[in-house]
């Protein structure tokens, strides 16, 4: 402490030497006051106040009254997002799925990855899950999804979009967030057949997942609640102009950028024989805005990246869901800023509610030990297993 007595006022050089275990201790108090008062928070349950969906969440999924505690030493949003993502890929192992090549009606194939029992004519409750822009089946947020299933004994089917998972293209043609014919396409199979005929069907969708599903059961209206008993979207982009935006921003915002980015290149890069036209220029986008504008629009018809991502975009669309649909966000996940949650939209919907904690990242959710027990887990578990136990909720 000699530094701090050499600069004393004279006047107060008679005061004894501050204990260097008080600076420690006036530090530490701060700091666990901040965490008590800012970041442990009970989450917001936006939906109508008088509707039964409300009332089916709040009797039978239990840990929406709970506060979430982020992990103390990794609650900020971007701390939440990456060491999330890092602990689950390097402590969960891969999860052995039966692997089934499903042929979509134009010749594409895309891989349906089943988990449970190997039997197709159980009466058991089925999941579907849908991960986000370049993820499949062993993505570490999946993983940690399907452990939990695994230990409630879900029956689970992960479906790999096209030219992921390890199965190649077979027609010149990936996927985007505005295009959900390739899940109609599934639903539709596992209706008719055996696998989800004659019960229960929840699909899961996390981060661009989230929007296929959300803009499935948006345009399919009333119609959808015929094959699909409830939804659940995880860490979705509701707006996608404002998401983008924000993963531009300068600093681990725009690494996140360069990484997703970087991801969709090599994805590019292993089909890009099948393509009819030259993607190089595409091959060297370094943000998700270059590599849609320079690719996404152009496989998909769309003009420009505007058009694209206004047909994307979900938050203008809540009133057309019609199935009863569990939404969970975290108010600073870096793709996706507090205010593009549309909060009073839902509050007006009756279908759908979302389910806002202050802390969470993007798909982070850590406030355990390891990973396969987080809040995101057990919000997935309790809502599953409470459609299983009780059935559809009424709306």
């Amino acid at each position: 402490m000699d530094w701090l007595t050499s600069t004393l006022p004279r006047s107060l050089e008679g005061f004894p030497e501050i204990p260097r275990w008080s600076m420690g201790l006036l530090l530490g108090t701060g700091f666990v006051t901040y965490y008590l008062y800012e970041a442990v928070k009970l989450p917001t349950l936006a939906c109508s106040q008088n509707s039964k969906f409300r009332e089916f969440l709040e009797n039978h999924v239990p840990v929406i009254r709970e506060k979430f505690w982020p992990t103390v030493w990794c609650f900020e949003s971007r701390l939440q997002t990456v060491f999330a993502s890092v602990l689950r890929q390097h402590t969960l192992p891969d999860i052995e799925y039966r692997r089934q090549i499903f042929r979509l009606k134009d010749g594409g194939e895309l891989a349906l990855d089943w988990l449970g029992p190997d039997d197709s004519s159980m009466k058991d409750p089925l999941v579907l899950v849908l991960p986000g822009l370049t993820g499949n089946s062993q993505a570490e947020y999946i993983k940690s999804l399907m452990r939990a299933a695994q230990a409630q004994g879900f029956r689970c089917v992960v479906l790999n979009n096209r030219g992921l998972g390890g199965v190649d293209l077979k027609t010149p043609r990936t996927y985007c967030a505005s295009n959900s014919e390739d899940l109609g396409e599934v639903v539709d199979h596992l209706r008719e057949t055996d696998c989800a005929k004659n019960t229960p069907l929840i699909v899961v969708g996390i981060s661009m997942g989230g929007l296929m599903l959300g803009n499935y059961l948006a345009a399919h209206g009333e119609e959808a609640k015929d094959k699909i008993d409830a939804g659940m979207i995880i860490s979705v982009p509701w707006d996608v102009f404002k998401a983008t935006e924000s993963i531009e921003q300068f600093g681990l915002n725009r690494l996140l950028n360069y990484h997703l980015a970087t991801s969709l290149v090599k994805t590019l890069d292993r089909v890009k024989h099948h393509m009819p036209w030259d993607v190089e220029e595409a091959l060297k986008s370094t943000t998700v805005r270059q590599f849609d504008s320079r690719f996404t629009c152009k496989q998909f018809g769309y003009t420009d990246v505007d058009e694209y991502y206004s047909a994307a975009t979900l938050h203008t669309k809540l009133d057309r869901i019609k199935v009863p649909t569990l939404c969970l966000s975290a108010a600073d996940d870096p793709f996706q800023p507090l205010d593009a949650i549309p909060v009073d939209a839902a509050h007006k919907s009756e279908h759908v509610a979302i389910l806002i904690t202050a802390r969470g990242g993007h798909i982070g959710f850590m406030d355990a030990l390891r990973p396969g027990e987080d809040y995101m887990c057990r919000v997935f578990v309790q809502y599953v297993e409470a459609v299983m136990k009780k059935g559809k909720p009424e709306v």
